[in-house]
């Protein structure tokens, strides 16, 4: 046996162990991330054994199925990525500069209501001013 094929056979072992794996790892999961990273994996697998076949038989004619292959490995998992993926309802376009101080105003509003309504309350003796409070404040001493 040559080194070709010594090589050709170790490579075959190791990547049919690899998707043997990767198919475990598809089937039990447990989480999405998981399935996905799995499905890479086998597809990864896929075009190793693809070229391994291509250099043993000594074709270039399998190149692109190669190129192939790796397009359908990435555009599945960026599907699979942009589908598993949960955004938030706010989060779904691209906010203006105004909109973005717009809440940011309304947000420092309400900091700002909050801490002048505990201020008040303290003056009033409703709510005990906390020990590290010795101006009774709320700042710095």
């Amino acid at each position: 046996m040559s080194v070709m094929g010594i090589a050709a056979t170790v490579a075959t072992v190791l990547i049919a162990a690899a998707a043997v794996l990767a198919i475990v790892r598809l089937e039990r999961g447990p989480s999405m991330l998981d399935r996905t990273i799995a499905f890479d994996v086998l597809t990864s697998t896929i075009v190793g054994a693809v070229a391994v076949e291509a250099a043993w038989s000594r074709r270039t004619e399998s190149i692109p199925i190669l190129v192939v292959l790796s397009l359908v490995g990435f555009i599945g998992s960026v599907a699979i990525a942009r589908f598993a993926a949960v955004e938030p309802e706010s989060e779904r376009r691209i906010r203006t500069r105004e909109e973005v101080a717009a809440e940011n105003a309304a947000e420092i509003a309400a900091l700002e209501a909050e801490l002048e309504a505990q201020r008040r309350a303290r003056r009033r003796g409703s709510v005990p001013p906390r020990p590290d409070d010795a101006d009774g404040e709320g700042g710095a001493v």
